[in-house]
Protein backbone atom coordinates (compact mmCIF):
# COMPACT_ATOMS: atom_id res chain seq x y z
CA UNK A 1 0.00 0.00 0.00
CA UNK A 2 1.27 3.62 -1.41
CA UNK A 3 1.80 6.21 1.92
CA UNK A 4 -0.87 8.68 1.71
CA UNK A 5 0.36 12.24 0.17
CA UNK A 6 0.87 13.87 3.68
CA UNK A 7 2.65 10.98 4.56
CA UNK A 8 4.88 11.90 1.93
CA UNK A 9 5.02 14.99 2.09
CA UNK A 10 6.31 14.92 5.57
CA UNK A 11 9.14 12.25 5.27
CA UNK A 12 10.25 15.11 2.71
CA UNK A 13 9.84 17.46 5.03
CA UNK A 14 12.17 14.94 7.16
CA UNK A 15 14.76 14.23 4.69
CA UNK A 16 15.25 17.77 4.43
CA UNK A 17 15.57 18.84 7.53
CA UNK A 18 18.30 15.88 8.19
CA UNK A 19 20.43 16.99 4.59
CA UNK A 20 20.18 20.62 5.75
CA UNK A 21 21.24 19.42 9.62
CA UNK A 22 24.31 17.56 8.28
CA UNK A 23 24.90 21.49 6.07
CA UNK A 24 25.09 23.17 9.47
CA UNK A 25 27.16 20.87 10.83
CA UNK A 26 29.49 20.64 8.40
CA UNK A 27 29.08 24.52 8.44
CA UNK A 28 30.00 24.76 12.26
CA UNK A 29 33.39 22.21 11.82
CA UNK A 30 34.46 24.68 9.16
CA UNK A 31 33.85 27.61 11.32
CA UNK A 32 35.89 26.12 14.20
CA UNK A 33 38.69 25.22 11.28
CA UNK A 34 38.36 29.04 10.31
CA UNK A 35 37.90 30.26 12.99
CA UNK A 36 41.39 29.60 15.10
CA UNK A 37 42.89 29.97 11.88
CA UNK A 38 41.99 33.33 10.95
CA UNK A 39 42.01 34.24 14.87
CA UNK A 40 45.14 33.33 15.65
CA UNK A 41 48.34 33.87 13.74
CA UNK A 42 50.56 30.41 14.27
CA UNK A 43 48.66 28.92 10.77
CA UNK A 44 49.39 31.78 8.76
CA UNK A 45 52.29 34.11 9.78
CA UNK A 46 53.80 31.52 12.03
CA UNK A 47 54.46 28.79 9.78
CA UNK A 48 51.72 26.61 10.26
CA UNK A 49 50.66 26.50 7.11
CA UNK A 50 54.23 25.89 5.69
CA UNK A 51 54.64 22.75 8.13
CA UNK A 52 51.82 21.21 7.07
CA UNK A 53 52.58 21.09 3.59
CA UNK A 54 55.77 20.15 4.17
CA UNK A 55 54.48 16.97 5.61
CA UNK A 56 52.17 16.38 2.88
CA UNK A 57 55.36 16.39 0.77
CA UNK A 58 57.25 13.67 3.21
CA UNK A 59 53.81 11.67 4.24
CA UNK A 60 52.78 11.22 0.63
CA UNK A 61 51.51 13.57 -1.86
CA UNK A 62 49.92 12.50 -5.16
CA UNK A 63 53.18 12.11 -7.91
CA UNK A 64 51.11 15.11 -9.38
CA UNK A 65 50.55 17.43 -6.81
CA UNK A 66 54.38 17.26 -5.58
CA UNK A 67 55.47 19.66 -8.09
CA UNK A 68 52.10 22.14 -7.32
CA UNK A 69 53.04 21.98 -3.85
CA UNK A 70 57.09 23.18 -4.03
CA UNK A 71 56.68 24.86 -6.80
CA UNK A 72 53.89 26.92 -6.43
CA UNK A 73 52.36 26.90 -2.42
CA UNK A 74 55.06 27.18 -0.55
CA UNK A 75 57.06 29.82 -2.46
CA UNK A 76 53.18 31.85 -1.89
CA UNK A 77 52.67 30.27 1.38
CA UNK A 78 51.51 33.49 3.30
CA UNK A 79 48.83 34.90 0.79
CA UNK A 80 47.80 30.94 0.65
CA UNK A 81 47.36 30.47 4.30
CA UNK A 82 45.20 33.66 4.68
CA UNK A 83 43.15 32.22 1.37
CA UNK A 84 42.71 28.75 3.37
CA UNK A 85 42.03 30.61 6.91
CA UNK A 86 39.23 33.03 5.42
CA UNK A 87 37.98 30.48 2.79
CA UNK A 88 37.14 27.83 5.35
CA UNK A 89 35.41 30.33 7.77
CA UNK A 90 33.41 31.79 4.54
CA UNK A 91 32.56 28.37 3.77
CA UNK A 92 31.33 27.76 7.53
CA UNK A 93 29.06 30.97 7.54
CA UNK A 94 27.69 30.26 4.14
CA UNK A 95 26.51 26.36 5.09
CA UNK A 96 25.68 27.46 8.71
CA UNK A 97 23.25 30.64 7.69
CA UNK A 98 22.32 28.99 4.34
CA UNK A 99 23.73 31.95 2.24
CA UNK A 100 25.55 31.35 -1.41
CA UNK A 101 25.25 27.61 0.03
CA UNK A 102 25.87 26.17 -3.85
CA UNK A 103 29.42 28.69 -3.94
CA UNK A 104 30.82 27.89 -0.46
CA UNK A 105 29.50 23.83 -1.59
CA UNK A 106 31.60 24.02 -4.72
CA UNK A 107 34.39 25.87 -3.12
CA UNK A 108 34.28 23.34 -0.14
CA UNK A 109 34.46 20.51 -2.57
CA UNK A 110 37.86 21.74 -4.80
CA UNK A 111 39.14 22.16 -1.51
CA UNK A 112 38.78 19.06 -0.13
CA UNK A 113 39.94 17.56 -3.88
CA UNK A 114 43.25 19.82 -3.27
CA UNK A 115 43.64 18.17 0.63
CA UNK A 116 43.12 14.87 -0.57
CA UNK A 117 45.75 14.62 -3.59
CA UNK A 118 47.71 16.84 -1.37
CA UNK A 119 48.13 14.11 1.55
CA UNK A 120 46.21 11.36 0.44
CA UNK A 121 48.65 9.11 -1.43
CA UNK A 122 48.89 5.60 -0.87
CA UNK A 123 51.39 4.60 -2.98
CA UNK A 124 52.36 3.05 -5.99
CA UNK A 125 51.81 -0.22 -6.06
CA UNK A 126 48.91 -0.71 -3.08
CA UNK A 127 45.24 -2.16 -4.75
CA UNK A 128 42.94 0.13 -5.90
CA UNK A 129 40.72 0.20 -2.90
CA UNK A 130 43.10 1.32 -0.77
CA UNK A 131 43.13 4.87 -2.62
CA UNK A 132 39.54 5.16 -0.96
CA UNK A 133 40.55 3.92 2.25
CA UNK A 134 43.31 5.79 2.30
CA UNK A 135 41.77 9.09 1.53
CA UNK A 136 38.32 8.68 3.55
CA UNK A 137 39.58 11.84 6.02
CA UNK A 138 38.81 14.10 2.63
CA UNK A 139 36.83 11.88 0.73
CA UNK A 140 33.80 12.16 2.99
CA UNK A 141 33.36 15.53 3.54
CA UNK A 142 34.06 16.10 -0.66
CA UNK A 143 30.48 14.08 -1.08
CA UNK A 144 29.16 15.74 1.43
CA UNK A 145 29.95 18.91 -0.13
CA UNK A 146 29.07 17.68 -3.67
CA UNK A 147 25.51 16.68 -2.12
CA UNK A 148 24.99 20.41 -0.52
CA UNK A 149 25.85 21.70 -4.24
CA UNK A 150 23.19 20.08 -5.68
CA UNK A 151 20.54 19.99 -2.85
CA UNK A 152 18.37 22.23 -1.76
CA UNK A 153 19.85 25.29 -0.54
CA UNK A 154 17.07 27.30 0.78
CA UNK A 155 16.29 24.35 3.80
CA UNK A 156 17.35 25.77 7.26
CA UNK A 157 18.91 28.89 5.89
CA UNK A 158 18.63 32.48 7.38
CA UNK A 159 17.24 33.88 4.25
CA UNK A 160 13.83 31.33 4.76
CA UNK A 161 13.48 32.13 7.87
CA UNK A 162 13.46 35.90 7.86
CA UNK A 163 10.72 35.33 4.67
CA UNK A 164 9.03 33.30 7.32
CA UNK A 165 9.23 35.61 10.01
CA UNK A 166 8.08 38.76 7.11
CA UNK A 167 5.04 36.80 6.49
CA UNK A 168 4.40 35.71 10.23
CA UNK A 169 4.44 39.97 10.75
CA UNK A 170 2.60 40.92 7.89
CA UNK A 171 -0.50 38.57 8.80
CA UNK A 172 0.40 36.48 5.49
CA UNK A 173 0.39 32.68 5.00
Amino acid sequence: MLPKDGAQIGTSRLSSRAFAGLRVAVGILFLIFGEYKVFGTQFTLGGGFQFWINRFLTDGAYPFMVPVLKGFVLPLAKPIAFLVAYGELAIGLGLVLGIMVRPASTCGLAYMLTLLFSSNYPGPHVSFWQYFGAALDHLVLALCFAAFAVGNPTDLSIRSYIRTAGRLNTGDS
